[in-house]
């Protein structure tokens, strides 16, 4: 945070109105005297307390952390419909749980590959976390063809869809386009007709309506989750996650 002493001398004043005399006056009404005087006044308060300029800074922080929260709250209640009831993205966990986690990720992302686990086991430790996947491929062509490929996997035969995610993710080298249809056919996929269910219409509409949504949620890399309302930008551990759910949980009751 790039700040004079001049705006660090005003937002202490903000916050603490009743730290000088001169904090109820207008700076840009004053006469270029005053100003001076004012300038000095605040300069002899600030080196004399200089612990008002980091409790400034920290509730500032604090009212910018919450404006924030607000804002993603609003974006959430917003676009409700297509994070949690899109229709065709992967609902897993239990699907009626009573806290939904969305998951946006790439198959080709190293923090989506660590946090995949993690989510695994967030799951497994509470039973009641409703999970949906929204495919987010950004980082490439092969991505994006991994992305298809998993979008048109879930029309194909959803109930493969898990083993197809879980291959995708645990694999360690770099995950062409060849690779990931090789890994399909793994889990038991037929290519060809998931390769023509990736080249469809349908299949494009989604991923476009998936890279919209993510627009309009300010989300520009992945992993990124969305708890209750809350939106996590960017990788976290298992027991930050659940104590998100649990946050999510307790704001409901």
């Amino acid at each position: 945070m790039r700040l004079t002493l001049m705006s660090l001398a005003l937002a202490a004043l903000a916050i603490f109105p009743a730290a000088l005399p001169a904090a109820d006056l207008d700076f840009q009404e004053m006469s270029a005297s005053e100003r001076a005087a004012f300038r000095n006044e605040v300069r002899n308060y600030l080196l004399e307390n200089p612990e008002v300029i980091f409790e400034a800074i920290q509730i500032l922080e604090q009212r910018r952390n919450m404006a924030a929260q607000n804002a993603d709250r609003n974006l959430v209640a917003a676009h409700a419909e297509a994070i949690f009831e899109d229709g065709y993205s992967f609902v897993g966990g239990n699907p009626d749980g009573d806290i939904t986690m969305v998951e946006f990720l790439d198959y080709r992302c190293g923090f989506c590959k660590r946090a995949h686990p993690e989510v695994q086991e967030v799951l497994d430790r509470d039973p009641n976390v409703r999970l949906i996947v929204k495919e987010f491929p950004i980082l490439g062509p092969d991505s994006v063809a991994a992305g298809r490929m998993a979008l048109a996997a879930l029309d194909v035969d959803r109930s493969k869809y898990e083993d197809l995610s879980d291959a995708l993710m645990s694999y360690n080298g770099n995950l062409t386009e060849q690779v990931a249809y090789k890994i399909a056919s793994g889990v038991g996929y037929d290519i060809a007709e998931l390769k023509a269910r990736a080249g469809s219409s349908e299949i494009d509409g989604r991923l476009q309506s998936n890279f919209a949504l993510a627009q309009a949620l300010n989300l520009q890399g992945t992993p990124a989750f969305i708890v209750g309302n809350e939106v996590i930008r960017g990788y976290l551990p298992v027991d930050e996650l659940l104590g998100a759910i649990q946050d999510a949980r307790a704001e409901r009751s």
